[in-house]
């Protein structure tokens, strides 16, 4: 029997910068990033400019609010029931096999109000009205009235569309139906949910693997014994991190070597790689968790990387990014960063 490949928690950070494209930033379209990435988190319209920005040679503000535009992505709830910016062509597969994690999440969190058929119908409804084209939040609240979306939402694939949810105007307030808004490409056979359900492991794998049972669950939304029957129909690589814990990848994906080199990187709100799925490459250190994520922020801080981990955090305040730094760094680090706040300021402006 051989044995697996034991990789450090250096190893794996390496691993996810390379491929959440924070290692350098890379001269490709904004589908594919998206692609390569497993998608961006949109909770918070502007999070996804910046996170492209960190990721793609020459990105302007334009270019993503263009794409979304020409539906060559399209930005919705997905994984967890939280807003997901996606290519075009990962909608479908990501949104079939998401959607009984969606329903049962809505189902065991919701616990007054509307019963499930009671949201179904209701869902149902909302349906029916998209058909007639896109709808503001103001119209569909009259639908299913006010503070249900986001529990209707899990049963209906919708999407939101331009201008809303942009840099331009942040409020996702204008809605339409997935199927509309991003129809079926080809002529070919309907996507079944084996089908996408393999197609968001392998987008996952690809984008923050290697990876254990429990990752991947924490980041699709579903349970270990969902994903388990998933990954017995893919072929993969099998590793242990170092306190043994089975990981699993795709053949021939990324993992470059220990040393290797990054630069600093700043990080929007609620950008993946923080999350708890990525938590063994240390990424974000554990004594900085709480100051990221806690109960008094309804989202996590913007934060800056140096050799590959959170060093402290960013704000754009009064025309200019501002840095706070978690500890002292070398003035060399400081002066690169500062030259990184510089470019990001450029950004903003």
């Amino acid at each position: 029997m051989t044995r697996e490949r034991v990789l450090t928690k250096r190893e794996l950070n390496r691993a996810l910068l390379a491929r959440q494209l924070l290692s350098e930033r890379v001269r490709t379209t904004i589908p594919r990033a998206l692609e390569r990435m497993a998608g961006i988190q949109a909770q918070y319209a502007p999070a996804m400019y910046i996170g492209l920005w960190s990721r793609l040679e020459d990105f302007a503000r334009d270019d993503l609010t263009e794409a979304l535009e020409r539906r060559t992505v399209v930005q919705g709830t997905l994984l967890r029931s939280t807003i997901h910016l996606v290519a075009a062509g990962d909608w479908r597969p990501f949104a079939l096999a998401t959607r009984g994690p969606r329903h049962m999440l809505a189902a065991r969190t919701q616990t007054h109000g509307l019963s499930e058929p009671e949201l179904r119908a209701v869902a149902a409804a909302l349906q029916e009205r998209l058909v007639d084209g896109p709808l503001t939040r103001k119209q569909v609240e009259e639908v299913v009235g006010k503070g249900w979306l986001g529990w209707v939402g899990a049963y209906v694939d919708m999407v939101r569309i331009p201008p809303s949810g942009t840099w331009e105007r942040r409020r996702a307030d204008l809605f339409h139906a997935a199927d509309t808004w991003v129809p079926p490409s080809g002529s070919g056979p309907e996507l079944d949910l084996v089908e996408a359900e393999e197609h968001l492991i392998r987008r996952y794998l690809a984008g923050f693997g290697p990876a254990s049972l429990g990752d991947i669950a924490s980041w699709a939304g579903m349970t270990v014994g969902q994903i388990g029957p998933i990954l017995d129909r893919i072929s993969l690589r099998r590793f242990r991190d170092e306190s043994g814990e089975l990981l699993l990848d795709l053949p021939r994906a990324p993992l470059p070597p220990a040393d290797t080199a990054v630069p600093v990187r700043f990080i929007a709100t609620w950008d993946a790689s923080l999350l708890v799925h990525a938590r063994r490459t240390g990424i974000l250190p554990e004594e900085y968790r709480p100051a990221i994520f806690n109960t008094k922020m309804p989202q996590s801080a913007p934060t800056f990387l140096v050799d590959g981990a959170v060093a402290g955090t960013w704000r754009y305040s009064a025309g200019r990014v501002v840095l706070e730094p978690f500890r002292s760094l070398p003035k060399a680090i400081m002066s690169q960063l500062a030259e990184e706040a510089d470019r990001l300021t450029g950004f903003h402006a």
